[in-house]
């Protein structure tokens, strides 16, 4: 599920060249604050899947959703209510 929505996000990355220390930057535009750089351009993608696994984990333990891309989509656990039969 996880790898499955990474991938999915890698695929509409846009990528360009800076002039900069590390010349590659590399965003998905649809994750709001998801960047990466990276000396090469594999580097960037590298950089890129550890930026957004850890834009997940903040998500999911902030409660805050997370939008589906393309027909990949994580939820965040379901909360049981109060009071309810176990």
């Amino acid at each position: 599920m996880i790898r499955e929505y990474i991938e999915a996000a890698l695929a509409r990355a846009n990528y360009e060249i800076i002039d900069d220390a590390e010349p590659y930057y590399g965003e998905i535009p649809s994750l709001a604050g998801v960047w990466a750089t990276g000396q090469t351009l594999e580097e960037c993608r590298r950089n890129l899947v550890e930026v957004i696994d850890g834009w997940i984990v903040i998500r999911l333990s902030r409660g805050l959703p997370i939008p589906p891309i393309g027909n990949s989509e994580i939820r965040g656990p379901e909360k049981i209510e109060e009071g309810a039969g176990v």
